[in-house]
């Protein structure tokens, strides 16, 4: 069948406005495995933009030829608020501009309630046990308070992805190399995914504790295992936020590339028919998110990096000076900035004028660092 287009109106913070979400359904409506695909939670990361427009176009091509075997929900733009929101032809689409924060943190952990509703109810019968939380799960979301458009546009997305077998959250960082975040549960199942990539970084967490949106998805199933051990609950959705470069890597022939990937990973995992060969070799290896140094500036001041993207910088070593514009003396202009740990450097901030704290660079390394904290760990 063709793809199917389903419009999801949002109420309205004006008379004079009305957003919606827009998704694109491809398979049968109760196809297994399901998948849940969406671009830019953060309107201001255009990646992903490009990279669904490329993947409508090989699912279109899929569903003509009968290849669909599971069902895929993609959403080409996520977040109609943030992509709405323009101050002076600058568009801010990381921040809800009402007060409702950073788009994907603070995301509703459905796992408490859940758990309630299913206390006494899981056995040992895991596919049961599945069918019953994914519809416990989507009952909590759908008990959500929408009245608000952030809520209702939250409540919208989670309904769609909460039941699905695999959930591609698809981000970019600011300057950076391909990466991908994981669940350390879902390792080295899904190992394909990051090889496909061609990602530089595959950081695991059990938490990353920021209340992202693909945690927010699949962290449910591993704290209802822990809340109900004598229950068959495996992690049934894996869910992953995938870091499509920098914000400036927008072109046909990088999206082409990566929804080219996705598509082979999802043949890989029998969502759609075709061979996808055997996976790539990694260009990394996957290293614990807690050892990886988020560099942060030690006052205001104008960036001079010392180091490239994808150089390999040693523990103490200058990665970066900070210039003081006001300055004097320009031989007393300039704090040094050092990396913490020895590793890759995997991202960089793309505007060169910081404040105090700001994150500036993250360091890829292998040792735990001590200021890392499991469960505090989103710093950028």
């Amino acid at each position: 069948m063709p793809r199917q287009i389903r419009r999801v109106g949002l109420p309205s913070n004006s008379p004079a406005a009305r957003r919606a979400v827009i998704f694109r359904d491809y398979g049968a409506p109760e196809a297994r495995p399901k998948v849940y695909i969406h671009a830019a939670i953060h309107a201001d990361e255009i990646p992903g933009l490009l990279v669904a427009q490329h993947l409508t176009r090989l699912f279109d091509e899929a569903e003509a030829a009968g290849a669909i075997d599971g069902r895929i929900t993609l959403a080409p733009y996520a977040n109609p608020i943030g992509l709405d929101q323009w101050v002076n032809s600058y568009h801010p689409g990381r921040y809800e501009l009402m007060g409702g924060g950073n788009f994907n943190r603070n995301w509703r952990d459905l796992t408490p309630e859940a758990a309630e509703r299913l206390d006494g109810k899981l056995g040992r019968d895991e596919a049961a046990n599945v069918a019953l939380i994914r519809e416990t799960l989507l009952s909590v979301v759908e008990g959500w308070p929408a009245s608000i458009e952030m809520d209702a546009w939250r409540q919208v997305l989670a309904r769609e992805a909460i039941d699905a077998d695999i959930v591609l959250d698809l981000h970019c960082d600011l300057e950076s190399l391909m990466h991908v975040y994981l669940l350390a549960a879902h390792w080295p199942r899904f190992a394909d995914l990051p090889s496909e990539l061609g990602s530089r970084g595959t950081l695991l967490s059990d938490d990353s504790g920021g209340g992202c949106f693909d945690e927010a998805m699949a962290l449910p199933w591993l704290r209802l295992a822990q809340r109900f051990p004598e229950a068959a609950i495996p992690p049934a959705c894996f869910a992953t936020t995938v870091e499509l470069r920098g914000q400036a890597d927008v072109s046909d022939d990088l999206a082409e590339a990566d929804a080219k990937a996705l598509f082979r990973f999802l043949q890989r995992h029998g969502v759609i028919a075709g061979d996808p060969g055997p996976a790539p070799e990694a260009l990394c290896e996957a290293t614990r998110l807690e050892a990886c140094d988020v560099v942060k500036s030690p006052a205001a001041g104008v960036l001079a990096y010392k180091a490239a993207l994808g150089e390999r910088v040693g523990k103490g070593q200058v990665i970066a000076e900070l210039v003081d514009p006001a300055a004097e003396d320009p031989a007393k202009a300039r704090v040094p900035v050092f990396s913490n740990t020895d590793g890759l450097l995997l991202t960089r901030k793309l505007h060169k004028y910081v404040a105090p704290g700001a994150s500036i660079a993250k360091i890829v390394g292998k040792e735990r660092l001590e200021n890392r904290r499991t469960g505090a760990l989103m710093e950028m």
